[in-house]
């Protein structure tokens, strides 16, 4: 390794280890000093295309980069796994997704998806990054354009926005930009519902039933102080006719992991005072069984505001 010319050295460092054999050539190592590498067990042959100077498993970001430098440019990591490297939670994903020009044929990796398109993959590159990525928002919306349940879309995009990666704002400006996009008209509806409040796609589901059975608009993550001094975010509170408060907790599937939900138990004691009643569903009620949930505000009082 010593012997390698300081330029590459830079770049494999940058580059995670991984090289492509253009690259190699281009900094002025030939064929054969690579197969004196990777024969001395220094460097491993990781795809026709792609080196690495090191031996072992590969990490997930070197997975990306063996991805990227075997298609070779404009390709970028796209889908979940920008959206992962990036800091989306939650949405796990084995297989890395590869954005490549649409008139690319590559020849098949394990774990590696390619995503074929003919968009400006050149002015997609996230910033601050150098594993070349997507933005979050063109990310974010191609891969929800392309699920095949709806279900998952709503989610996906909800989850870029309530886990702070960006913004209802910045979404539609990249939806304006990526005309024409499938489920570009759904999507401006669910956005606008984002801008209204909403975070979690059980937001917009409890928005949906307060439409669709007469219900007035909660107010949203209200901030509130519990009996223990500590500060808290309700989800949904209404104010009722005699005074009192009903706040509604929305449990999603991570609530039901034991030590959530006894977190949760205790928020709630927290909470209730004999002004404040707190009572519970999960996202499952908010999306399947709407109308029994709406009885059950009713009968709580939240009826008489729509008298």
């Amino acid at each position: 390794m010593s012997r390698l010319p300081t330029g590459l050295l830079a770049l494999a460092q940058a580059q995670g280890g991984m090289l492509a054999r253009r690259q190699v050539r281009r900094l002025g190592v030939n064929r054969d000093q690579v197969a004196a590498n990777i024969r001395a067990q220094r460097w491993a042959e990781r795809s026709s295309v792609v080196v690495s100077t090191f031996t072992g498993e590969l990490t997930r970001e070197q997975r990306a980069w063996l991805g990227v430098l075997h298609a070779g440019p404009p390709a970028i990591v796209g889908g979940y796994s920008s959206l992962e490297f990036q800091g989306l939670k939650n949405w796990p994903r084995d297989d890395l997704t590869i954005l490549v020009d649409d008139e690319e044929h590559l020849e098949p990796l394990e774990g590696i998806n390619w995503f074929r398109t003919r968009r400006p993959l050149d002015v997609w590159h996230a910033k601050n990054h150098t594993l070349p990525m997507a933005r979050v928002e063109p990310a974010a919306l191609l891969q929800a354009a392309y699920e095949p349940g709806w279900r998952t879309s709503q989610g996906l995009l909800a989850a870029v926005v309530q886990q702070r990666l960006t913004t209802p704002a910045a979404l539609r400006q990249q939806l304006e930009r990526m005309k024409p996009l499938r489920r570009a008209p759904r999507f401006r509806v669910l956005l606008t519902e984002f801008e209204g409040g909403a975070q979690s796609l059980a937001e917009v589901d409890v928005t949906r039933m307060c439409v669709d059975y007469g219900l007035p608009l909660p107010t949203r993550q209200k901030r509130r102080k519990d009996r223990s001094g500590k500060w808290r975010y309700t989800d949904c509170e209404w104010e009722l006719p005699d005074g009192r408060v009903l706040v509604m907790e929305v449990d999603g599937a991570f609530h039901m992991d034991v030590e959530h939900w006894e977190d949760d138990i205790q928020r709630q004691r927290g909470l209730t005072t004999p002004g404040r009643v707190v009572v519970r569903c999960t996202s499952r009620e908010v999306r399947d069984e709407p109308f029994q949930l709406a009885a059950d505000l009713r009968a709580l009082g939240l009826g008489a505001l729509c008298a």
